[in-house]
């Protein structure tokens, strides 16, 4: 039994006596020595802020009433292992967003280390051993960020100043948020704009400001979101229009046999070990440079039209490089 367990029990013990429990008893029902009952009576004082004291009257530890509500365990409790699963996610969303949210998980993360490295497990060790890699990540502003994320969940309205890069142009525009999507190391919001009467989605670091509404969200169906959102290929919304075939070289095919492009895609091996992917799409921006970073170990056999829009892409590049 390891001591966050024996913390559990403990508080499980005091809970269930009505009179003080004497140190022998302790020792006796945690199975364990002495002085590491002391140490598991300090981790419950001093990590979980309980209560808990000696009552030299009755020779035994017991809790205090505190303003007439007795002291509760969270409700939900951890193994060391979820422990350390929770502080490597934490380590993923602020180094994939530095800052984003480390104000308001900092605490909580303290807590959780303070927790593991009682037990010797190595909470300090996160830091040093896991690394998060970002590439062409985009950093929203923190507090659009908690704007937008709170909108989503209280189920309320944001007005948004939105700069739109491909058309280069600003509007202004009340939305309803649907979801928050984290696609490529970058933030996104699923919403219904008010002002297109439709389905849009907004890249978290293009809102260039955001406010609260009092006004309640429209809500839409998660069927309608996915056929609207999920159907075709990457971030591109709108029901698919065509199907991408792309044969691979044997060499290639042991990455991209493994690589989940699309959840309605299909595969197969050729007799030669190429690898044949076909897979749904709406508009080509996110394909094409999806297929372009593969070279010469990618052949777009079909449609045509996105055959040839490689091709022009491919023969542009190489124009740069010749002389």
């Amino acid at each position: 039994m390891d001591r966050l367990t024996r913390v559990y029990k403990l508080h499980q013990i005091l809970k269930s006596r009505r009179r003080p429990v004497p140190l022998q008893g302790l020792r006796e029902e945690l199975e364990c020595s002495r002085a590491s009952v002391i140490r598991i009576i300090r981790d419950l004082r001093l990590f979980f802020r309980a209560p808990l004291e000696y009552d030299r009257q009755a020779n035994g530890y017991c809790y205090t009433q505190v303003e007439g509500h007795s002291f509760e365990l969270p409700g939900l409790w951890f193994s060391a292992a979820e422990l350390h699963s929770l502080l490597a996610a934490h380590k993923l969303l602020t180094e994939a967003q530095p800052g984003l949210l480390d104000g308001l998980l900092a605490p909580l993360a303290k807590r959780i280390d303070d927790i593991l490295s009682s037990e010797h497990l190595g909470g300090g060790e996160v830091a040093r051993r896991i690394r998060i890699l970002p590439m062409g990540e985009r950093t929203p502003l923190d507090a659009h960020f908690q704007t937008v994320a709170g909108a989503v969940l209280q189920r309320r309205r944001i007005r948004i100043r939105y700069y739109n890069r491909s058309r280069d142009e600003r509007s202004e525009r009340e939305v309803s948020p649907q979801r928050l999507i984290h696609y490529r190391d970058n933030w996104y919001l699923d919403a219904w704009c008010h002002m297109a009467r439709a389905l849009r989605s907004f890249a978290l670091d293009a809102i260039e400001a955001a406010s609260a509404l009092d006004a309640k969200a429209r809500d839409l169906p998660d069927a309608k979101l996915d056929a609207h959102f999920a159907a075709s290929y990457g971030i591109f919304a709108g029901a698919p229009k065509a199907t991408a075939v792309l044969r691979f070289t044997a060499e290639r095919a042991r990455w991209v046999a493994r690589e989940r492009w699309h959840p309605k895609q299909t595969a197969r091996f050729l007799d030669d070990g190429r690898y044949e992917l076909r897979i749904p799409y709406s508009a080509p921006h996110e394909l094409v440079m999806d297929i372009l970073k593969h070279g010469p170990d990618v052949e777009v056999v079909s449609p045509v039209e996105l055959r040839r829009l490689v091709a022009e892409k491919l023969t542009k590049a190489a124009t740069q490089y010749r002389g």
